[in-house]
Parts: structure tokens; sequence; C-alpha cells
């Protein structure tokens, strides 16, 4: 599994085996059933996650029950409610597999050791939380601009493999 994290760092990054090596050791694998909750509102987020396999949900829950969904996860993303990851409060989100998955997640205090022990970590990391800011503002845009039927047509045209695995 770690195999597929090191592919998609390599995207961004070039890694030596030393390093390879080092972040390996960061990491522990976990396996989740599907509907099994990842971290559910109000808990404090402990984990950013890699979802080598199978699909994740990101949703929150209004005052009448309504879900409200946010991000999807699938095979080469990062997974998490960053928010609550960082700042240590509680998460407005829940997380749930979709499918079976298998993730690879690192911890608070071991992600603050790899980008100190392994510089090339805290480049990769700035480089996606930049991407992520980028996808953020344009789905804020988006969602000011579009109707949901729209957004619904962009999404199909964009990931169509995806929409085909949620129920």
């Amino acid at each position: 599994m770690i195999e597929i994290l090191f592919k998609h760092i390599e995207q961004k990054v070039n890694l030596t085996q030393a390093e390879r090596e080092m972040i390996g050791t960061f990491f522990v694998s976990k396996r989740l059933r599907k509907k099994q909750y990842l971290l559910q509102e109000g808990d404090v987020c402990r984990y950013l996650c890699f979802v080598a396999d199978g699909l994740l949900r990101t949703y929150n829950v209004d005052e009448k029950g309504d879900e409200h969904m946010s991000v999807f996860g699938w095979e080469g993303w990062w997974i998490s409610d960053f928010n609550s990851f960082l700042s240590v409060e509680p998460a407005v989100f829940n997380i749930d597999a979709i499918e079976d998955s298998k993730l690879l997640m690192i911890a608070r205090a071991d992600y603050d050791k790899l980008t100190l022990q392994v510089p090339i970590m805290d480049r990769y990391f700035r480089i996606l939380f930049q991407n992520s800011l980028v996808t953020k503002e344009r789905r804020l845009m988006s969602s000011i601009t579009h109707t949901a039927e729209q957004k619904y047509i962009q999404l199909l045209g964009s990931n169509p493999e995806i929409i085909a695995r949620i129920p």
C-alpha cells in the first residue's frame, strides 16, 4: 500500500530511497468497511488520511437531519477535516466509507516530525494544501454562480468513473 503513496508523492516531488524508507515509518494502515465512520462530527480529527483504495465521503448534517456533501475521496486522494486536524478543534464534518477502503494515516505529531525530518515532505504537503485552497475557491465560486444541476453535470464530466461508484 505504501508504494501507492510514494507514487502519489513522486508526482509532486522527487524522493531518495532513504527518504522513502523514513516516510514509511510514519504511516499506519487502516481498513474501513462500507458505511464505517473514519471521523464523526464533534470529535477531533487526529489523522491525515491517504486513500490507497476505496471511496469515502466528507459531509455534515444540519439541524433538520439533512446531509450536505463536502467532498469525496478516492484512490490517490487525501481526506480529513483539515481545520480540525490543524487546529485540534472538534470536527464539523463526518467522514465515512462509501466502499470498503484502505487508508494510510499519519497522526498530527508524526506529521510534524515527518515534515521536520524529511524536508521534501514539507514541500509536498505545502503543494497539496495550495492545490486544496485553489480547489476550494473554485468550488465556492461554483456554489455561488451555478445551480445544483449545473454542478452535478460538471462533476459528471470531470469524474464519471467516481460518480458511477456512488450509490
